[in-house]
C-alpha cells in the first residue's frame, strides 16, 4: 500500500517516468513507418546485404550531371511504362531523385506496379553526396 499512496502522491514523476520512456521507444517502433524512406546507411545496406537496385527518377540531364554509381535512369515521368526495371518485383528498390520529392513520389508509382518493397532515399541525392558515397557523371 506505500508504494500505491507514494505514486498517488508524486503522479507527476509517474507521468514524466512514462513519457520519456514513450520518447526513447518512439524511434524503434515508428522506424519501419517513415512514409517509405530510408536514410544513407540504411541504403546501403540494402544494396549490400539485400542486393536493392537504385533508381535515379531524375530528368536525363540531370542524372547525366551526377549521379549515384550503379544507379538506373528511370524518369519519373516514364515510370510506369518503364521497360528497364527489374522483373523481380520483389527486390528491394533504393528510389533516389536530387531533393528526395520525386522519389517519395515514385515509390507510390512503384508500389501501385506491385514493387512493394520500393523506398525512397531521405533527403535524395543532396544526402547521398552529404555521406561522401560515390557519385559519376554520364558522358
Amino acid at each position: 500500500m506505500n508504494l500505491l499512496n507514494y505514486l498517488i502522491g508524486h503522479w507527476y514523476l509517474l507521468l514524466a517516468a512514462l513519457v520519456s520512456g514513450g520518447l526513447l521507444l518512439w524511434p524503434l517502433v515508428s522506424r519501419g513507418t517513415q512514409g517509405g524512406k530510408v536514410n544513407t546507411t540504411e541504403a546501403v545496406r540494402l544494396i549490400n546485404r539485400e542486393k536493392a537496385m537504385l533508381i535515379d527518377v531524375s530528368e536525363p540531364s540531370e542524372f547525366a550531371a551526377s549521379h549515384a554509381v550503379g544507379s538506373r535512369n528511370v524518369p519519373l515521368g516514364g515510370i510506369e511504362s518503364a521497360a528497364n526495371l527489374p522483373k523481380n518485383k520483389a527486390l528491394p528498390l533504393v528510389v533516389v531523385c536530387p531533393s528526395g520529392a520525386r522519389a517519395t513520389r515514385a515509390v507510390a508509382t512503384l508500389k501501385k506496379l506491385g514493387f512493394d518493397n520500393a523506398c525512397a532515399l531521405a533527403g535524395g541525392l543532396a544526402a547521398w553526396r552529404e555521406a561522401n558515397l560515390p557519385l559519376e557523371k554520364s558522358a
